[in-house]
């Protein structure tokens, strides 16, 4: 593992109760880690809440915190501009492990990860389509699920700090089962993965870490007890149940 921690010192925080605090650290999950701070305990990590719940910009703060591009990109990327950080992304700090350090301490090519950010990865993909440091084939040919799939692979390969925000927005049920086998071995090979997801599919890699976000803050729990995961099955087992009450006859 790389990080072990993410915080936010005291010094940074404003002055009053949590609820007076401005966005985003008054959203519940940012709050609970200005306080509390939040542990890395897996290479693997996989926070899980709805939407609006704080999970993305709690990744998008970890990706600035280790070097990486809020709207998404891989380290030791030399970007063209001085783009303000996210106010999030200004104040968290991330407490590295010895590997960590080590990547941290040297020049920015020593500093591996990226952050893929379903939001912005169409574009961000063809901006660096062909360009030399990413991957050889022409993901202009392909279908959004087959370019992601090349991204992964070429992009996650080594030990580093790799983040992803809902990866799982252009995946089918089959590409989402090879990203797991993706996160897996990458947890296994010394590097680290933090992934924000709707996915029980994406939820259920071995050996991770689950945090669920949401109106309580965030707290560890097992894919069984996701929230997440029981609507789906009640949802498989009977969509009527549920699609009474939204489509009117």
């Amino acid at each position: 593992m790389l990080v072990r921690r993410a915080r936010i010192h005291d010094e940074l925080l404003p002055d009053g109760p949590p609820e007076d605090w401005p966005w985003p650290l008054n959203v519940p999950c940012v709050a609970q880690l200005a306080t509390e701070d939040m542990t890395f305990e897996r290479p693997v990590t996989m926070l899980v809440g709805e939407n609006g719940s704080g999970k993305s910009t709690l990744v998008e703060a970890f990706a600035e915190a280790w070097g990486l591009d809020a709207r998404g990109g891989r380290a030791g990327r030399k970007y063209g501009n001085d783009r303000p950080k996210t106010p999030l992304g200004e104040v968290l700090r991330l407490e590295s492990t010895s590997a960590g350090a080590w990547q941290r301490g040297g020049s920015r090519q020593r500093r591996k990860g990226y952050f893929l950010r379903a939001e912005t990865a169409f574009g961000f993909m063809e901006a660096v389509n062909g360009k030399a440091g990413y991957w050889d084939e022409d993901i202009s040919e392909m279908s959004h699920g087959e370019g992601f799939l090349t991204v992964f692979a070429a992009m996650f390969r080594e030990p580093g700090f790799y983040v992803m925000d809902e990866p799982e927005a252009a995946l089918s049920f089959q590409s989402c089962l090879q990203l797991v086998d993706l996160m897996y071995r990458l947890g296994k090979s010394g590097a680290q993965v933090v992934c924000a997801t709707h996915s029980p599919i994406l939820a259920a890699t071995p050996d991770a870490d689950i945090i669920e976000v949401g109106d309580h803050g965030f707290r560890r729990t097992t894919w069984d007890d996701l929230a997440l995961v029981d609507h789906w099955r009640r949802y498989m087992n009977n969509p009527a149940a549920y699609l009474r009450y939204i489509v009117q006859g």
